[in-house]
């Protein structure tokens, strides 16, 4: 439990926690509370629509950590019913409903991946579906009665999607009236998500003010760009670096950053001081900074952080050695030759791929090699009966072993 005589004072505390955060509403509001109150409750809501925690969510999970050392309760919301509906969040159509199947499965590891960043021992983990699921047709109706079709055409996703007469579903604008009612059970006092969450927060306001309750505190943190430095970080794009990935998986992937992202990614998912920060980015303008050796720091840096420094410093010479030296690297994952029949077979067999038309493709590409040599014809066949370094890419490597060597 938090030392109680270390924690700041509201006006501390405060000043702290609006760091780094792009939008709050309201600071004063915050301070306010922390003196009047001393515990706040604190939600932040992610929904299933994916297996991964990835670093872009690490960005509010972390602020939510801070929140944790102030001691103050913290509460992550699955959002297990609003995944049904999809979050049309800056969507230019609508996002089809998951299944109940699905979202299990993409839930099945949350806890364990938000525990990377979240001390879930000073933390709540909830289910919005267990206030959601039983509510009436009455009582949707009550909800809906309190937003206008006004309100909802203000968001900028949905305006967008109107005026080019794109559909807009109606079951999208449930969504952020599910969302808005999240808070009103918990009795939020802070709600925390990415910037473009912000019309959703403030709504949720407006309804914690018609039952009577306190309006929470809306604070946004800046949604960091996936691995193209464009689009911002997803799990449907597969740009994203999950918090649970290997090591060399994650280094790898944050080395094929763009440069100008270097900075960007120093603040939202290495979390240096601002100082620290803009001294970076001054040193790659200048010149006195290499853009190569900064991705490496970099990359090591946010590894670290997920698993420990000496497997980022593994990961690191795994990436020398086989990236920029071309080299095969010594010690490889060895698994049992399956009764496979064609190279597609055997990149699924490894978990290269997820399907043979997956196979395929990585073939297509040309990043296909068997011991070395690029292989063009996913239907060649597998025949071999010495051992085989089968690899994808420069990252991804394994030595299969016929069946007869495991026995």
């Amino acid at each position: 439990m938090t030392n109680v005589t270390s924690i700041p004072s509201a006006r501390e505390q405060a000043e702290l926690l609006v760091a780094g955060c792009d939008h709050v509403e309201t600071r004063a509001e915050l301070e306010e509370r922390i003196a009047s109150k001393g515990r706040l409750t604190v939600k932040f809501g992610i929904d299933p629509t994916g297996p991964f925690v990835h670093l872009g969510h690490a960005v509010v999970l972390h602020k939510m950590q801070q929140f944790v050392a102030f001691g103050h309760r913290v509460i992550l919301l699955i959002g297990d019913f609003t995944a049904r509906i999809g979050d049309p969040t800056g969507r230019n159509d609508t996002r089809p409903p998951l299944t109940d199947q699905e979202i299990a499965h993409n839930m099945r590891d949350y806890r364990e991946q938000a525990g990377k960043v979240l001390d879930l021992g000073h933390s709540d983990v909830m289910r919005n579906s267990t206030w959601l699921a039983p509510l009436s047709l009455a009582d949707l109706i009550t909800l809906m009665s309190q937003t206008t079709v006004a309100q909802l055409l203000s968001r900028n996703d949905f305006a967008e999607r109107h005026r080019a007469g794109i559909p807009i579903a109606l079951h999208e604008f449930l969504y952020p009236v599910t969302q808005a009612y999240d808070s009103v059970v918990m009795q939020a006092d802070v709600e925390l998500g990415g910037s473009d969450q912000l019309f959703n927060f403030l709504l949720a306001r407006e309804y914690q003010a018609h039952a009577g309750q306190p309006r929470q505190i809306c604070m946004t943190t800046p949604i960091l760009e996936g691995l193209d430095g464009v689009a911002r970080m997803s799990k449907s794009r597969g740009n994203y670096v999950a918090l649970t990935e290997p090591a060399t998986e994650q280094f790898g992937k944050l080395m094929s950053l763009p440069d100008e992202m270097i900075p960007r990614y120093a603040e939202l998912a290495a979390f240096r001081p601002a100082a620290a920060v803009d001294a970076l980015r001054a040193g790659l303008r200048d010149g006195s900074v290499h853009p190569m050796e900064a991705k490496k720091d970099l990359a090591a840096e946010i590894v670290a952080l997920y698993h420990s420094r000496a497997e980022a410093e593994t990961a690191r010479e795994h990436f020398e050695a086989t990236v920029q030296r071309r080299e095969t690297p010594r010690e490889l994952r060895e698994i049992p030759a399956g009764d496979w029949r064609t190279i597609a077979d055997a990149l699924t067999g490894c978990g290269f791929a997820q399907s043979k038309r997956e196979a395929e493709r990585l073939v297509a590409g040309g990043g296909v090699k068997l011991d070395g040599v690029v292989v063009h014809d996913p239907k060649r066949p597998w025949d071999a009966r010495q051992p085989a370094v089968l690899s994808v890419g420069v990252r991804r490597f394994v030595r299969v072993l016929p069946r007869s060597e495991m026995a």
